[in-house]
């Protein structure tokens, strides 16, 4: 999946699979990878437009979608 880099101390990049509505996000400080699943795009959306990234992330997707992390490359 293709992923985005975005300005953030949290968040390093970010992507999404509309069709599997799967939101990708790269960690700045562990370098980690996770896959949260059932996310609506508009999520993805306000993640991107957010003043904030890492803030939207903690209060609108950590702990509300199921999630699996990635192996490293």
């Amino acid at each position: 999946m293709h992923r985005q880099a975005v300005e953030s101390s949290m968040i390093r990049s970010v992507g999404y699979d509309p069709d599997r509505q799967i939101l990708e996000i790269e960690f700045v400080k562990s370098g980690d990878v996770y896959q949260y699943r059932d996310v609506p795009k508009p999520v993805y959306q306000e993640l991107l437009a957010a003043t904030s990234h890492g803030q939207y992330f903690q209060a609108r997707i950590r702990g509300e979608y199921r999630y699996q992390k990635l192996a490293h490359h």
